[in-house]
């Protein structure tokens, strides 16, 4: 009897034992079917193996210096060069110098064009171009903004910028229109062209600067320069995209009926690509004039100027009356070109010659009116000085806001908190973190979004700047894009749900938005080192001001536009509002947030950089000192680390076409 009952509890027990083994493997099995987890285990088998022997070879801290290339004996060299042969080699002579005499006296021209028509002219002839593409609103909107940029006392200082960005906007728009054109007719020419953009995109104004200074000195022709490359690749892109996305079948009933290339090109790509041209317009625009203040350091006069100048004095009057009419052409100029592009296709049957000819003759006439009024420059008496107010009410903040707010400090203490709770031990841990642990770390993040193709850019990109010998203040760097991410993306999800949900709240920010976006990125330092001081902190807090309006917009837009019937499923089965957020439009709206993140780390660390100008040190301290002091060799590398940074947060942070079925 006994026999047989520890048999049977031998079989029962080798039962349980064959179940929970089966169980386990069919649990291993699912987890090997996810794709996440396949490449979780492929990084996992690799690491096992490289690890050990990176370790072994090259140590566990920081980068290894073995693994460095020092380039600074070679940029020296290069910038010893042009010192010494800027002034007589036929290069500069005949080369640049003649680039550098078109740019000027394009520039001398339309400014002279500008003042000729007078304050009335101009006025008048901005509010009937606008009416004439855009509507009768856009025309009112735009009356207004030239009205206020002369009751600031602006209106010199808005003539030279507008002259200005007239022609780094042309010269945008043609380069970018050809690059987008090579790239549009040519898939090879596009696979080239792509990281040639994604770099004069990401590199920091302050990094080409530096070059663009050495070869064509202190003035307008550089600041030209620096805006085109900074503002081209929107149109490239925009131009390749809407070429490439032309009809096959419209373009094989051309060809059918014996069109040549070129004509197929001229009657029928481009036609059809209208309204990418038009969106690319508008883009090239509006990153030209996010230039105005970062041109003003190498000598662009305009608003930018007073900007930059208002900043080292710590004047937020000065900066912010000159900050407005920035904001304020950037805001007439989306409007006119954003609503030109929605209309193309859409004008009235007629004459619009006529069109044209009485927005010439009315222009004509005002600017005849005003020559004979001899007022030709905005009158004196129509203006209206905020700068002492402004600063009054600063004044008054940094009194009552800057210390001793009883129960919650004030800001000198929230930023030392920042700096001592946030920002230090996340620099400190990067730093420590072994380098191929960063590897591993970045590969693994970048995998899980994207392709294997997007982890080894991303690592590539990663290991550039250890090679580069930037690793530990590009650490430094990174802790503060993350950390000032991490706030800016909190701040901004809380308040892109009220405006998905409420139209109402929607229309009242929209112009905070506009405001907050288009504003030159100077003029939120000033206003933070006031109440924040010298450091990280402000030019942290800087960063999260203007990122803020990208993610609001983005993941609002994402929220707003889930499927109706999916929510009101959520509703009918019970789920509360909070549920429906969490459950449904969350996951729903998972591509724009995912593609507000992104936007977040760019704009973040395109500030985080600037905040080297207030103590934010690091890699953005580099750039400015190589800009300041004429070093290339600091300048560029810096700027390189950067660029590097950049492509590596873009890769961690933006899924990529294929990452869905585990390619």
């Amino acid at each position: 009897m006994s026999t047989a009952t520890s048999t049977a509890r031998r079989a029962s027990g080798a039962e349980a034992t064959d179940a929970v083994r089966e169980k386990g493997l069919g649990a291993l099995r699912a987890l090997g079917a996810h794709p996440a987890a396949r490449k979780l285990l492929v990084l996992a088998a690799a690491a096992a193996v490289l690890v050990p022997l990176a370790a072994l070879t090259w140590g566990s801290g920081t980068w290894p210096q073995a693994l460095t290339v020092d380039l600074t004996g070679t940029l020296g060299r290069a910038n010893d060069w042009i010192i010494d042969n800027r002034d007589g080699h036929w290069l500069f002579l005949y080369f640049f110098g003649h680039i550098s005499g078109a740019i000027i006296a394009a520039v001398h021209a339309v400014y002279t064009v500008l003042l000729t028509l007078g304050w009335a002219g101009v006025t008048a002839g901005a509010a009937l171009l606008a009416w004439r593409v855009a509507g009768i609103r856009v025309a009112a909107t735009t009356l207004v903004s030239f009205a206020v940029c002369g009751l600031l006392g602006m209106w010199v200082p808005t003539m030279r910028t507008l002259a200005l960005m007239v022609v780094a906007v042309a010269a945008s728009v043609v380069v970018g229109a050809l690059l987008g054109l090579a790239g549009g007719l040519s898939e090879r020419m596009f696979r080239v062209m792509r990281p040639v953009l994604d770099t004069m995109q990401a590199l920091p104004a302050f990094a080409y600067l530096l070059p663009v200074v050495l070869i064509f000195g202190i003035g307008v022709a550089p600041a030209v320069l620096a805006t085109v490359v900074y503002a081209a690749p929107p149109m490239a892109r925009l131009t390749a995209l809407g070429l490439r996305a032309t009809d096959k079948g419209v373009l094989e009933a051309a060809a059918s009926l014996g069109a040549t290339g070129r004509q197929r090109l001229l009657t029928v790509r481009l036609p059809l690509a209208r309204r990418e041209l038009l969106l690319g317009v508008n883009q090239t625009i509006m990153m030209a004039l996010s230039m105005a203040v970062i041109a003003s350091v190498i000598g662009a006069d305009g608003l930018g100027d007073r900007v930059y100048q208002a900043l080292s004095t710590v004047d937020v009057g000065s900066a912010l009356a000159a900050g407005i009419p920035i904001v304020l052409l950037a805001v007439v100029l989306d409007r006119t070109t954003a609503a030109a592009g929605e209309r193309v296709g859409t004008e009235p049957a007629g004459r619009p010659w006529a069109r044209w000819a009485l927005v010439a003759a009315v222009t004509a006439a005002a600017a005849v009116a005003a020559r004979l009024l001899d007022s030709k420059i905005w009158p004196d008496g129509w203006t209206v000085a905020i700068a002492a107010p402004v600063n009054d009410a600063k004044d008054w903040m940094v009194d009552h806001l800057y210390s001793g707010v009883p129960g919650i400090g004030g800001t000198a203490d929230w930023a030392a908190r920042y700096t001592g709770w946030v920002l230090d031990p996340l620099r400190d841990g990067l730093q420590g973190l072994p380098w191929w642990g960063a590897l591993l770390l970045v590969a693994a993040l970048a995998w899980l979004i994207g392709t294997w193709r997007t982890a080894l850019t991303a690592v590539l990109s990663l290991a550039a700047i250890g090679v580069l010998g930037r690793w530990d203040v590009s650490m430094d760097t990174l802790s503060q894009v993350i950390a000032a991410v991490a706030v800016t993306l909190v701040l901004g999800f809380a308040v892109a749900v009220p405006v998905a949900r409420s139209a109402r709240v929607e229309r009242i920010m929209r112009p905070v938005l506009d405001v907050f976006q288009t504003m030159p990125q100077f003029v939120y330092l000033i206003p933070v080192v006031a109440l924040f001081g010298v450091g990280r902190a402000p030019a942290a807090a800087a960063a999260i001001v203007y990122a803020l309006p990208a993610v609001i917009r983005i993941a609002g837009q994402g929220l707003r536009q889930v499927n109706p019937g999916a929510l009101e499923s959520a509703r009918s089965m019970g789920a509360t509002s909070g549920q429906q957020l969490r459950q449904v439009q969350f996951p729903l709206a998972r591509p724009e947030l995912l593609l507000a993140v992104n936007q977040a780390v760019v704009l973040v660390l395109s500030v985080v950089i600037i905040g080297g100008l207030v103590g934010g040190g690091a890699l953005g301290y580099e750039v400015v000192f190589g800009l300041a002091q004429g070093d290339l060799a600091t300048g560029l590398v810096a700027g390189a680390a950067i660029v590097c940074l950049g492509l590596m947060l873009d890769r961690v942070t933006q899924p990529t076409k294929g990452a869905r079925d585990g390619s």
